[in-house]
């Protein structure tokens, strides 16, 4: 383990108001050396106040980010900035993350001397050119400012300027989005060849389940500020446990329309909840074609229902259980 978050919760305040904005309700996760755990949900779920609090440009309100074993949450100055190197952040829209007035070389010597990682004169041109190369671009795009380029590109950029800081784990909050449909294949290709080659660990956010799908090892779906199901990539698209991730999992594209018709559950209704006032129980109750009147009592547990395989949801738990006792008694 390489990451770990422990029981991550952030309150906005909201002007006019008593109740604060819960972004993050509590949510634990780990990722180990390696490894990518996709974050998948709707926009306002919370995936990139998570990305935030893992890279430390948010201190949450209470919780844990550990990297390596370490505490970060409880580290300030000289020893923060040390650690944090370690861990880098894609943004989604790369224009905006890169300043117009550098150009890509000085953007990615001033990382390397900031962290005093070579030597300034002899090794930050060298350096530079490795990592423009490192990222499919040539050396010479190294005079070229922001709006020289194009948006992939771009964001090619700033992938190196993220690994210029020699990282292990890579915080990737929607990369591809602000992308031209032709262009993301590279990017993510792009990603999976750096993973591969540098032994990256990834965190790769996104709303888009085919991107999610493409490099993760596990995946993890948010809805309203917390998990409510995660494991490894194809038990959670395949037979999802959750009927949120079932939904999500049915906008996904399917080439053969006759079978996208069959394979497409009852739709959810409604829209997400105003989460400064989030519903009692389960947050995704008042939404689910499958709810109980358990689901609007109590707010169920982030449970093992299969080997690795975790959901937070009572008629799901309900109906395993179930199976289990009529398999055992058909055994019996």
């Amino acid at each position: 383990m390489i990451l770990r978050a422990t029981d991550l919760r952030k309150d906005y305040p909201v002007p006019g108001r008593r109740q604060p904005l819960r972004a993050l309700a509590g949510v634990s996760l780990e990722v180990d050396r390696g490894e990518t755990l996709g974050i998948a949900g709707e926009s306002g779920c919370g995936k990139s106040t998570l990305a935030r609090l893992l890279v430390r440009l948010e201190d949450p309100t209470s919780g844990t980010v550990e990297f390596e074993g370490e505490d970060l949450t409880a580290l300030r100055g000289a020893r923060l900035r040390s650690r944090r190197r370690r861990i880098q952040m894609v943004f989604q829209d790369p224009y905006s993350s890169l300043n117009p007035r550098q150009t890509v070389g000085a953007a990615l010597a001033e990382v390397l001397h900031v962290h005093r990682l070579v030597d300034r004169r002899e090794g930050e041109p060298a350096r530079v050119a490795q990592l423009l190369e490192m990222v499919g671009l040539a050396p010479a795009h190294a005079s070229r400012y922001a709006h020289e380029l194009s948006g992939g590109q771009r964001q090619r950029v700033s992938i190196a300027r993220a690994l210029a800081a020699d990282p292990a784990v890579l915080i990737l909050d929607e990369p591809v989005s602000a992308l031209d449909v032709s262009v993301r294949a590279e990017v993510m290709n792009l990603l999976v060849r750096l993973r591969n080659e540098l032994g990256l660990s990834y965190v790769f956010i996104s709303h888009d389940l085919s991107m999610v799908r493409h490099i993760s090892t596990r995946i993890a779906v948010m809805y309203l500020g917390r998990i409510v199901e995660i494991g490894p990539w194809d038990a959670v698209l395949d037979e999802p446990l959750h009927p949120y991730t079932r939904a999500l999992r049915d906008t996904m594209p399917v080439p053969d329309p006759e079978l996208a018709a069959r394979e497409i559950d009852v739709p959810v209704r409604g829209e997400v909840p105003n989460p400064v006032a989030p519903p009692p129980g389960c947050p995704f109750h008042p939404r689910c074609p499958r709810a109980e009147p358990a689901c609007a009592d109590s707010r169920p547990a982030l449970l093992e229902l299969l080997p690795g395989h975790l959901a937070a949801c009572h008629v799901t738990r309900r109906e395993l259980a179930d199976q289990a006792v009529q398999t055992s008694a058909g055994h019996g």
